[in-house]
This record gives C-alpha cells, sequence and structure tokens, in this order.
C-alpha cells in the first residue's frame, strides 16, 4: 500500500522529468523568421539580414550562407564628369556569395550576410577618363543554413542605380 502511495505521488515528477527532457528535442526545428536584402549604396553590395529560429539550446554557432546572382554596370566618365560616347559595360549575372559563422543564443541567431559586387573584370576606362560604378541588380538571393534550411529573401530582384567612383 506504501509503494502505491509513493508511486501515486512520485508519478507527476516523473512526467514532468520526461517532458522537460522532451522540450529541447522538439525545439530543435529550425526555420526562418526574415531574409530582407538590401543595397549598400556606397559599395553596392547585397547586404541581406535574416533571422532564424528553432536552433536549439545545444547548438553555439551556425554557419549562414548567401548565394545570390549579381549584374554590375560600369561606366567612365570624363573629368568634368560627363559620360563620353560609348556603351557602360555590364557584367553578369554570375552567382556571388558568401558565408559566415553566426553565434546562437537561446535557440536562435540573427545577422547580416554581405556579397558582391561584381567586379569590372578587365573593363577599363582610357587615360584622363575615371571609372565608376553606376549600378548593380541582384536576384536569386537565397540564405541557406548548415542543416540546409533556406529562405528566399525580399524583395528579389532587388537593384540600384549608383555613382561610387572605382580606383
Amino acid at each position: 500500500m506504501l509503494r502505491r502511495i509513493l508511486f501515486i505521488l512520485a508519478l507527476p515528477l516523473m512526467l514532468a522529468g520526461v517532458v522537460m527532457a522532451a522540450s529541447p528535442a522538439l525545439a530543435d526545428s529550425p526555420h526562418y523568421l526574415f531574409a530582407n536584402n538590401s543595397i549598400d549604396n556606397s559599395t553596392g553590395a547585397l547586404n541581406t539580414s535574416f533571422k532564424e529560429a528553432g536552433l536549439g539550446t545545444g547548438t553555439t554557432s551556425v554557419n549562414e550562407t548567401l548565394t545570390a546572382d549579381a549584374t554590375a554596370t560600369y561606366q567612365c566618365y570624363n573629368k568634368a564628369g560627363n559620360k563620353p560616347q560609348g556603351v557602360p559595360k555590364t557584367s553578369g549575372p554570375t552567382g556571388v556569395s558568401a558565408s559566415l559563422a553566426f553565434p546562437v543564443s537561446h535557440g536562435q541567431t540573427t545577422g547580416t550576410l554581405v556579397a558582391g559586387p561584381l567586379g569590372p573584370g578587365t573593363f577599363s576606362c582610357p587615360s584622363g577618363q575615371i571609372l565608376f560604378l553606376d549600378g548593380v541588380s541582384y536576384s536569386n538571393t537565397f540564405v541557406t543554413d548548415a542543416f540546409g534550411n533556406s529562405i528566399h529573401a525580399t524583395p528579389d530582384p532587388i537593384s540600384a542605380t549608383l555613382h561610387i567612383k572605382i580606383g
């Protein structure tokens, strides 16, 4: 009889222990809450900020990767700031990417990945002219974690008209 009473009294504690032990395992369900694109007007780079949750309490960091298709337009200008005759040089679309490990706190991480812009390649200006990055665009932007989860970042496509002196 005493054993039965002790078992009945101990049963709620045992069940609570099972539930608490199972909770971290149930929380390990990585998923993205958002991924937002922007373009840095001083560099032409794609900046993608994101938040991922459900990483579990045992995870201390997670590797995140940004991938995108990038296009860049370069133009020569004379010293007076005018475009000489000739067509601007556009390169791309070409894939760009960036990877970085982000710390995990309380099962989640936030951060910003930066990729691009494409360089001018072999395009250069004649003597007396200055090379500028005049525009960039990015499409097919995705953030992917080390577990294979991914999110399509928005807005996509994203572009900007710039006027950044190169060199």
